[in-house]
């Protein structure tokens, strides 16, 4: 594709980006058959190619409109584009360069403002979300619908182990994992408890910083890694092996440091260190299986689907780890009918379009319940509960089903446990 950028952008870093990324760009529409929001509305512009016009509209000088900025909004960033793509476009990192730009060139009405304000400053803050969590969990029988799709029933998470091992690694604790989900990190640390591998919390760690980038606070966003990388580092030069991340949302962009950072002289380095030793939960159990087969000791025979997260299977380009696993200890695992297609979670796209997030989570759910399963698995908090608030079969990340089996072959299952 030619460009000719105009002369606010054109010099500039994001413009050296934009414009190598614009030039990949052959008009093809593979993308467009892949693109979720495409196939609800209809509309060229509401689809990849469509939204890649618009932003090299914006890009070469023409200003943009409310309707601009409404088209870039719909889109997930699930970046199914990108698998389908023949010729290597990052469509992801474009769009963050065009909707900041929109944004700023397009003030949002005061609702907007508001919400999207509420967002990036309560979900980052574990110190504000956790005890708001805490509240909503202890009013949800009472709340509208809406507010009960978004909160979680309060989960058990067990005992967290005390174990020191040799071998460690650094886990992310998440911004609001720990309080909607607090059982999947403690199911990670009894699993790799049990393979002599010690999990480790950065007390100083927080939010990856993909909620505020995407807000487009983009300095807020690149706040929050730097923050991270400060937290790790003295564990990461104490020997840490890796950096696990049971999110697949905060891996895909904690993957992106390196990138995000390179322009940085007093982080480049290290955030690359950081993205280099940055592997999702699915990435490392894998090269346990053999002593998984071993320590579980029997073919569970559970019968569960599978829901792979647009940021692992699209964002990190990881696929089938998790089911090969999963099947190497009996249980029967299940992709549905496009697989590869997003649930509509999308970190804050449920909040922000709700009509389109749940038209999506419908169409999955339908696909995901066609094989009956016992349980539906996925591996994003996100999806997890986005997907709980339209079914009732259990939704749970995949490390529990791992993590039960283990207890369950030590015949060391609390009552009640994931019920």
């Amino acid at each position: 594709m030619q460009t000719n950028l105009a002369d606010f952008i054109k010099d500039t870093r994001e413009g050296q980006q934009a414009e190598e990324i614009l030039r990949k760009c052959v008009h093809c529409g593979f993308c467009t058959a892949t693109c979720p929001t495409y196939q609800l509305l209809g509309d060229e512009l509401d689809g990849p190619r469509g939204r890649i016009y618009l932003i090299k509209q914006v890009l070469e000088g023409k200003p943009a409109t409310v309707k601009t900025q409404q088209h870039l909004d719909r889109c997930l960033t699930c970046r199914n584009c990108e698998t389908t793509c023949p010729s290597g476009v990052q469509y992801g990192r474009l769009l963050d360069i065009g909707r900041k730009i929109v944004d700023e060139q397009v003030p949002r009405p005061l609702a907007q403002q508001v919400l999207r304000g509420t967002l990036k400053n309560l979900l980052p803050r574990k110190a504000l979300f956790n005890p708001a969590m805490k509240l909503g969990q202890a009013l949800r029988p009472v709340l509208p619908k809406a507010l009960q799709n978004k909160i979680p029933v309060a989960q058990q998470c067990g005992v967290w182990p005390q174990t020191q091992h040799p071998r460690k690694m650094l886990l992310l604790d998440g911004c609001v994992q720990p309080s909607m989900s607090p059982n999947i990190n403690f199911a990670t640390a009894r699993v790799l408890d049990a393979l002599a591998v010690q999990l480790v919390i950065a007390p100083k760690a927080g939010c990856c910083g993909a909620i505020r980038y995407h807000l487009n606070d983009q300095d807020g966003g690149l706040n929050d890694m730097r923050n991270n990388i400060d937290a790790w580092w003295p564990y990461v030069e104490a020997g840490a092996e890796a950096i696990v991340m049971t999110a697949s949302g905060c891996g895909s962009t904690v993957k992106e440091y390196g990138h995000l950072l390179a322009h940085d002289a007093a982080y480049a380095d290290k955030a690359r260190r950081i993205s280099e030793l940055t592997r999702d939960l699915s990435e490392i159990l894998p090269e346990f299986e053999a002593e998984l087969v071993q320590k579980i000791g029997q073919q569970l025979g559970q019968r569960v689907v599978w829901h792979p997260p647009c940021t692992l299977q699209h964002g990190q380009q990881i696929r089938g780890k998790v089911e090969g696993l999963l099947r190497s200890v009996g249980v029967d695992v299940k992709l549905c009918a496009d697989s590869h297609l997003c649930c509509g979670s999308a970190g804050t796209y449920s909040v922000l379009q709700p009509e389109l997030s749940y038209q999506l989570r419908d169409n999955k759910l339908r696909n995901l319940e066609a094989s009956k399963p016992e349980v539906i698995l996925s591996a994003n908090i996100g999806c997890l509960t986005h997907l709980q608030s339209g079914t009732t079969t259990p939704v749970k990340h995949w490390v529990e089903v791992l993590d039960q089996a283990l207890l369950q072959a030590k015949d060391a299952v609390p009552a009640g446990y994931l019920d």
